[in-house]
């Protein structure tokens, strides 16, 4: 095609040309390389990339039911043990573990409030079953050991939370350096020859 203007006629022509070649490749590409599509299920050989209902899945499953039904879970979907802790902190990889990404926090952190609410109200309910009378029987053991039980699921679930920073980390700081002196006694002396 040469450069330049052209008319429409021509532009059309050179089109048509091109897409005939093009198609006669494809032709001739497919006839010595037949294709099969792919019917196979999931990610597909060779792709890397993890959809990101798998990564909340994998991050909600680490921080409910814990690291190792993490793990297990990964190896089931041919997911990285590395991209899984990845996965427990909101992030997409591995490379953005310390920027993670919203919605997979977001996802991870409804699944913590829901865990801690059914963990809170199965507190309740044990402390509330806990009476004067029960507290007589050996029974009340077994409550207050259920109790006990819901109220570290409640702290292992729970997001940390954020400690208010001291005063003095907000005042200025200042550090004053005081060398020590030494007298004229102590340096070496060197004689030099004019």
């Amino acid at each position: 095609m040469p450069v330049g203007r052209l008319t429409e006629e021509e532009y059309e022509r050179e089109m048509r040309q091109g897409k005939k070649e093009s198609h006669t490749r494809a032709t001739k590409e497919e006839e010595s390389h037949p294709t099969v599509p792919d019917t196979t299920p999931g990610r597909g050989a060779g792709t890397t990339n993890v959809p990101d209902t798998i990564r909340k899945i994998i991050g909600e499953t680490a921080v409910i039911d814990g690291r190792s039904a993490a793990l297990q879970l990964s190896r089931d979907l041919g997911v990285s043990a590395s991209s899984t802790s990845a996965y427990a902190k909101g992030a997409t990889s591995t490379a953005s573990y310390n920027t993670p990404s919203q919605s997979i926090l977001q996802h991870i952190n409804k699944s913590r409030v829901r865990a801690v609410k059914r963990a809170s109200n199965t507190l309740n309910a044990a402390l509330g079953s806990i009476t004067q009378e029960k507290l007589d029987y050996s029974d009340a053991k077994d409550l207050s050991a259920i109790a006990k039980d819901m109220s570290v699921i409640i702290k292992n679930l729970e997001p940390p939370a954020e400690q208010p920073e001291a005063e003095s980390s907000k005042s200025p700081r200042f550090v004053i350096f005081a060398p020590q002196f030494r007298k004229e006694e102590t340096f070496e002396v060197i004689t030099v020859q004019e």
